[in-house]
């Protein structure tokens, strides 16, 4: 395995980073590929261990830009959404007390809902959005890997949405659900 890896670990790293476009990204999915390898019964039966290391990278690799775009998406329906709120500063002239009081009902089903997340979903998405900690900085803090980190963001999302959902099925263009 030190072989394999003295031998075809910069090489690995250098493709991935071409196809993630981040040698940070790129470092941690050829490690998950060594593992993967490492994780085989008798790697040493192989007939390519090269290829059979790169075929798991690249999958790994599309894996990761899945998750990417998948998290993109999300990212930009929620920031849409955010500017399409009227409740975007409750302290601005002109809100009303009742849409004061919507969005202290909406940001109470928020609160509840993160409150429902399993422990390192809640733990990384508070130390994302509350902390303002990059996703390598969370994954270092709670010693997991940077496609964990999106995993349990995007899990807690998706959580936060649904609940709003339930609680406010259609929105009456006054920020209160009803």
């Amino acid at each position: 395995m030190a072989e394999l890896v003295s031998e075809h670990g910069s090489a690995l790293e250098k493709y991935l980073a071409r196809k993630l476009d981040s040698p940070e990204d790129a470092a941690e999915v050829a490690q998950e590929a060594f593992l993967r390898l490492h994780r085989l019964e008798e790697p040493e039966r192989l007939d390519n261990a090269r290829a059979f290391l790169f075929q798991v990278a690249t999958n790994l690799a599309v894996d990761q830009l899945r998750r990417r775009r998948l998290q993109f998406r999300l990212l930009k329906a929620e920031r849409v959404l955010a500017e399409d709120s009227e409740l975007n500063d409750t302290n601005a002239s002109g809100v009303s007390p009742e849409q004061i009081l919507g969005a202290r009902e909406k940001l109470r089903a928020i609160y509840a809902a993160v409150d429902e997340l399993p422990f390192k979903v809640k733990q990384a998405f508070l130390l994302h959005r509350r902390n303002g900690m990059s996703y390598n900085d969370i994954a270092r803090e709670m010693a997991v890997s940077v496609s964990s980190v999106e995993k349990y963001i995007l899990q807690a999302l998706k959580h936060c949405r649904k609940r709003l959902a339930t609680h406010y099925p259609a929105d009456d263009g006054e920020g209160r659900g009803n």
